[in-house]
């Protein structure tokens, strides 16, 4: 197997090359963090550009309004057939929209890019023309990762032909560079998205055969650089956090909660506690990072960010695949088998906790005070979410299947779900009131 961006030294060398390696990281990674703040201010508030939307933690840029009610005829602005299959939430830039799938008997895997007013096929790039891979899991797909774009390009993870590779693609679908991260050998599936920040590509690819963190030069594909993970199967994305007074980039899994510097690779502080898979990207208050797991155990927990290794709290609670949602003092879940909850982010109390109802593999949103939660069945739950209560506004159904979750962008909502019948087919569904 590949040593997966890690060049081996002989033993009489690795002090004064490992020296070396941090200070010409640091270096790079200080190159590359100049061009981002041009790149980052093309992109409006209101785009969702990557996965968990525009602050990556699942919040919608606020002052919007979108619908809470709709059906197949009311507030669809618009509905088109997808090719393939894939979990790939949409990202939504500009007056595009973005999307992953593959083609499950060519075993190709794609970039759909669609126009945002009337959900036309703009472009569809080739990117892997064969061996697309979706892993063992019934439920999952080999286009399961989430395009993100900086307003300039597109980055995508693809699974293919045992190794886990990211690509760049210009605004026409023309492709700039392709990367291999390191090669993988295939469990329940693969799911991580790229994460952006300060010019790089983050990239984390857990598995049995033993995994990296890498960090890519966003312009070029290059190695920037690489962290080996433990020998298994772990399936999260990478979070950017502002905890403790620093940026941190934190995971969870592999028996373990992880905070690196993102310019680096350097731990930043690293203690057990997690459980070995983990779906879940975390999320923050400021002090506390946020995580749950759901192999072998259930296991939700708040753990400090500050390096000292305290965890503030935890519970049994299994919020396995579904993201959490942290907001002003206050964390806000979607647990799988369909119950929604609200804990006090410092203590874990348990304020409220209300069932929902069907299987949840989506993350939920919020917008203002509200959620929306898509359960497996197509069904998206709109609730009113402050810690003072729990109030149901509406239950929407569109399709009979649904493991993307769902998108806000300029007051409207993006879906993606399929029809089962004698042929399954994808549809992406924009829900929004007519004239906005």
């Amino acid at each position: 197997m590949e040593p997966c961006l890690v060049t081996g030294l002989p033993p009489f060398s690795v002090h004064i090359a490992m020296t070396r390696a941090h200070l010409f990281r640091a270096l790079l990674a200080t190159s590359v963090a100049l061009t981002a703040s041009a790149t980052a201010a093309s992109l409006a508030p209101t785009d969702w550009p990557a996965w968990r939307g525009p602050t990556r933690d699942g919040i919608a840029a606020p002052g919007q309004n979108p619908p809470t009610q709709w059906s197949e005829t009311e507030n669809v602005l618009w509905k088109v057939p997808l090719p393939g299959r894939g979990h790939s939430s949409p990202t939504v830039v500009g007056e595009r929209i973005y999307l992953a799938t593959a083609d499950p008997v060519k075993r190709a895997q794609f970039v759909l890019c669609l126009d945002r007013q009337t959900g036309k096929q703009v472009w569809q790039t080739e990117v892997h023309a064969a061996n697309a891979e979706g892993g063992k899991h019934a439920n999952s797909t080999a286009a399961s990762s989430t395009v993100a774009c900086d307003g300039e390009r597109l980055f995508i993870n693809f699974l293919n032909g045992g190794a886990v590779f990211t690509s760049a693609l210009d605004l026409s679908g023309k492709l700039l560079w392709q990367q291999k991260v390191c090669d993988f050998v295939a469990h329940q599936g693969f799911a991580s998205s790229p994460v952006l920040h300060a010019g790089l590509v983050l990239v984390a690819a857990d598995h049995r055969g033993g995994g990296v963190v890498a960090a890519l030069d966003q312009r070029t594909g290059k190695p920037v650089w690489s962290e080996s993970r433990p020998k298994l199967p772990n399936y999260t994305t990478p979070a950017i956090v502002q905890a403790a007074g620093r940026t941190q980039m934190v995971l969870a899994g592999v028996n373990l909660l992880t905070s690196l510097d993102p310019l680096t690779g350097k731990k930043l502080w690293e203690i057990p506690g997690s459980t070995e898979e983990c779906v879940v990207t975390m999320v923050t208050d400021g002090e506390r990072v946020f995580a749950g797991g759901g192999y072998p155990k259930n296991h939700t927990v708040a753990v400090l960010a500050d390096g000292s290794g305290k965890v503030a709290w935890q519970n049994t609670a299994r919020v396995y695949v579904p993201s959490m949602i942290a907001r002003a003092g206050h964390l806000f879940a979607v647990m799988d088998a369909g119950v929604a909850v609200c804990w006090k982010s410092d203590t874990g109390e348990e304020l409220w906790k209300e069932r929902l109802g069907g299987d949840f593999f989506a993350s939920p949103v919020m917008v203002g005070d509200r959620i929306y939660a898509s359960n497996v069945g197509g069904k998206i739950f709109v609730f009113t979410a402050t810690p003072k209560e729990f109030k149901l506004l509406a239950q929407n159904q569109l399709g009979e299947e649904a493991f993307a979750s769902p998108v806000i962008c300029g007051s409207r909502i993006y879906l993606r779900v399929a029809t089962k019948g004698a042929a399954r087919q994808e549809y992406l569904y924009c829900v929004g009131a007519a004239g906005k």
